[in-house]
């Protein structure tokens, strides 16, 4: 009996060590700041993303017009004037940020997730 004991007591050891480094390292056993920088999962699309990161300034339809967007002279996204910009253009804004009142994205969304944000920031000038 005292050998069973033992036995399970280094197991519990051993989970509880797991669990430690787990919550330390992050959920997937990746460090949190490499884990933020990862593109959005596959099932969030890109109007989810606009949703959470851009409407706050742009509004949801991309009017600029939010108490935010006006109080920071947010673009209207549908505008001739963004409409012209080309995809670079759009996409180093998005990126890098703009000014000092939009903050760039790249590093929280990755590439790939831009690019499609973009995308959706073009689609609402045709609506």
């Amino acid at each position: 009996m005292d050998r069973v004991a033992k036995v399970l007591g280094i197991g519990v050891l051993l989970a509880g060590a797991a669990l430690a480094f787990s919550l330390v390292s992050g959920a997937n056993g990746v460090s949190a700041s490499v884990s933020a920088t990862r593109p959005l999962p596959p099932q969030q699309s890109a109007q989810d993303v606009y949703l959470d990161k851009c409407a706050v300034c742009h509004a949801k339809d991309g009017s600029g017009n939010t108490a935010k967007g006006k109080k920071v002279k947010a673009k209207d996204l549908r505008s001739a004037e963004v409409q012209k910009m080309t995809d670079a253009e759009l996409i180093d804004a998005v990126a890098n940020g703009k000014g000092k009142d939009m903050d760039g994205f790249q590093k929280e969304l990755g590439a790939d997730t831009v690019k499609q944000l973009v995308a959706y920031c073009r689609s609402l000038a045709k609506r």
